[in-house]
């Protein structure tokens, strides 16, 4: 039977970076790309981050009865819905484990569609200080830097993951990166 590890964690807390390590250590790992009506931003890849695509792609998706769990975020720069969806990327009874990236929420839908003896979460943290001295440098790397919408995800991160939010969905394991090396071998450790 195969596991779906689950990386989440606050924004800016190095959760993609954990992923792509991750993934580069471990290639055997599946790695599941979610949905966003999200606009891209500059470095990303359609197909690599997320699939991107519009509100008629998503309300087909949900009529099909495809979408397993979403969350729609009220953003400075509109609604933007982050999902995903049951198109055949993820099949539990094979042999081999898959990867993904999302949310607290994301990972308690995921837990009940799959079963929580299958989708094993890896929350990574960081203190705050340092998740907004690097969420900055990120969104100034950006063409055009949407420094509004950055703190209204560092300010809803705080309530998404609270302490009772981890605790209500069962995550006790906490991985601290403040030293990545250290911080991906310590995962490692933990799931092979």
């Amino acid at each position: 039977m195969s596991r779906i590890i689950y990386i989440m964690g606050k924004s800016s807390s190095g959760k993609d970076s954990v992923f792509r390590e991750l993934k580069r250590r471990r290639p055997d790992l599946k790695e599941v790309v979610p949905y966003t009506t999200r606009p891209i931003r500059s470095g990303e890849t359609e197909g690599v981050e997320y699939h991107f695509v519009d509100e008629r792609k998503l309300r087909s998706l949900e009529l099909q009865g495809k979408v397993i769990e979403q969350r729609s975020y009220n953003t400075k720069h509109g609604i933007w819905t982050y999902f995903t969806v049951d198109d055949g990327q993820i099949n539990i009874e094979e042999e081999h484990d898959y990867i993904m990236i999302g949310t607290l929420e994301s990972y308690a839908a995921l837990t009940s569609y799959f079963g929580g003896e299958k989708v094993v979460p890896v929350y990574i943290e960081i203190e705050d200080g340092l998740r907004l001295e690097r969420a900055l440098t990120r969104e100034r790397g950006q063409k055009n830097p949407k420094y509004a919408e950055m703190c209204r995800r560092f300010l809803a991160d705080t309530v998404d993951f609270s302490e009772e939010n981890l605790e209500e969905a069962g995550i006790f394991k906490r991985f601290e990166n403040i030293d990545f090396e250290n911080c991906v071998e310590e995962i490692c450790k933990f799931l092979f």
